[in-house]
């Protein structure tokens, strides 16, 4: 159990105006810190386009749609799938011929 404690770090966020405690992995952090600058980034260039015209909650959520729409673009473009299965045809197809050729 210590040694599960020793990979946990207790850290504070600041994300927009607000400080987070959470608990963490300690290879995380980093992550942990950009994603809360990340988020603040975003939410503040929604709240400066968009402050008293629309409710923080709104604000929250577009900025939440911003970052998961990022997300999304990226996932799309670290698809390795289409590859693999061109890999594998080519793979099985140059099998077939030379097992083909053997005498």
């Amino acid at each position: 159990m210590a040694e599960q404690n020793k990979d946990k770090l207790h850290i504070r966020l600041h994300v927009y105006d607000e400080e987070i405690e959470v608990v963490i992995n300690r290879d995380d952090e980093e992550y942990y810190r950009s994603a809360a600058k990340l988020i603040t980034e975003r939410y503040n260039a929604y709240a400066q386009a968009y402050k008293g015209r629309k409710s923080d909650h709104i604000i929250a959520l577009m900025t939440l749609v911003d970052i998961s729409l990022m997300y999304q673009k990226e996932r799309t473009h670290n698809d390795t799938s289409p590859y693999d299965n061109v890999l594998a045809k080519l793979t099985k197809e140059i099998e077939e011929a030379l097992v083909e050729r053997k005498p």
